[in-house]
């Protein structure tokens, strides 16, 4: 885990970035059969369950369904089965740290090596800020086919770049996306770690750590601001509202007041600095929410086509929120091929996977914030507060690829809390 957590850096420099996952899935799934009989999560049904919908599922691969386009061909076969290797290397990296016993692995070391991810996280996040046109040809891109590394999906995971320059507030914006795939991967990632971050660095630090701890929260501001990531500030604020609900319901009045004053000292520093007004801003700005509803609406229209297994994959729609013309023409530089289920996990499952997807994935992490909601450990309070952002996040963002990482291993968190301790 420390050359998936911490060398992830190294990964992403070389090409590999999120798929770095089932790289390393391979050694440990080799490792795992070495040490048979396995033990399984609560819950590990569900995804077992997800995986043999997503099998059935390809068999719609070929279908167009009314109102998207486009014939079967190596793209859409290409990111079924990346996406297949990527549910099925999860689920053995969930298994390996799983069987891992406290002593090899114990739980703070794993934290704070989540913790030193979210480090890394900031510093991406601040170099999309001061150098957005950063980019650089990875070695993996360097061997590819051209017919390969020309892919969308495929060129966003191996060509790292520091971030994303859209019109979002009217003029360009970079919102950064360094050291992950996409600006709101990289929105989604830094709400996570840094939940883990304060648990290892502050709940678990000493007094250095803890300096340390505020130092690396106030210039994680800067990004997170800049991201310009509604669902980011909106969870965090989740976060925020959790932590005091939890503190207050332990009876905990000096951790409750100091959480309160460092989230009065958060609100200051926002409104006594330029950071409040590009939050002003950006919230005066809806740039996507006419996309998002017209791609959201379109997608369950299609998806009612096959509402139980989905389509195997996504499907490029007709038209766009402007026009019903397909594709950019020399009078509609703004017509385009959005593709169905690209604003949220439930609509790429919904699409790809049908109802039953959806079920599975929800109940999978849904179920695990229900059985430990009871558990009073901060990392087990930490689990359950990341598996109700993984709830609200698959309205709003694809999990796909490095957020559903995290996602998977907090789920190995909250479940090795409550394996025996040495």
């Amino acid at each position: 885990m420390f050359a998936l957590l911490v060398g992830y850096p190294v990964w992403w420099a070389l090409g590999f970035g999120g798929l770095a996952v089932v790289v390393v899935a391979v050694p440990m799934g080799v490792i795992l059969w070495r040490r048979r009989p396995v033990r399984v999560p609560p819950g590990f049904g569900w995804w077992l369950l997800l995986l043999a919908v997503y099998l059935v599922s390809g068999v719609m691969l070929g279908e167009t369904p009314a109102g998207s386009f486009g014939e079967l061909g190596p793209g859409r076969v290409l990111g079924y089965l990346m996406r297949l290797a990527i549910y099925s290397s999860l689920l053995v990296v969930v298994l390996y740290l799983g069987n891992l016993s406290r002593s090899e692995l114990p739980q703070l070391r794993l934290v704070r090596m989540l913790g030193a991810l979210f480090l890394t996280t900031v510093a991406g996040g601040v170099l999309g800020v001061v150098a957005p046109g950063f980019q650089f040809t990875s070695p993996v891109e360097t061997v590819l086919p051209e017919w390969l590394a020309g892919n969308s999906f495929v060129r966003n995971l191996i060509h790292p770049t520091a971030a994303q320059t859209q019109m979002v507030l009217g003029y360009p914006s970079p919102r950064p996306e360094a050291p992950y795939e996409w600006a709101n991967a990289w929105g989604s990632n830094v709400s996570v770690l840094l939940i883990w971050f304060v648990v290892g660095w502050w709940v678990y630090g000493g007094a250095g750590r803890r300096v340390a701890a505020v130092a690396a929260l106030a210039v994680a501001a800067v990004p997170i601001v800049y991201s310009l990531n509604r669902g980011l500030w909106i969870a965090l604020a989740v976060a925020a509202g959790y932590a005091v609900v939890r503190l207050a319901a332990r009876g905990r009045p000096l951790a409750l007041v100091t959480a309160l004053g460092g989230l009065a000292a958060a609100g200051l520093v926002l409104v006594a600095t330029p950071l409040g007004g590009i939050i002003g801003e950006r919230l005066d700005n809806p740039h996507s929410n006419e996309v998002r509803s017209t791609t959201i609406s379109k997608t369950v229209e299609v998806a009612l086509g096959s509402p139980v297994i989905g389509y195997g994959s996504t499907r490029p729609a007709l038209g766009n929120h402007r026009s019903g013309t397909t594709g950019k023409t020399s009078w509609c530089e703004e017509c385009g091929h959005p593709p169905l289920g690209a604003d949220g996990q439930l609509w790429l499952l919904l699409i790809s996977q049908g109802v039953t997807g959806v079920v599975c994935y929800a109940a999978f992490f849904g179920g695990a914030a229900w059985r430990h909601r009871r558990d009073r450990s901060p990392v087990a309070a930490a689990g359950v507060l990341v598996m109700l952002l993984v709830l609200f996040y698959m309205v709003v963002y694809d999990a796909l690829v490095t957020p559903l990482s995290l996602y998977m291993i907090s789920f190995a968190l909250l479940w090795r809390e409550r394996l025996e301790k040495p």
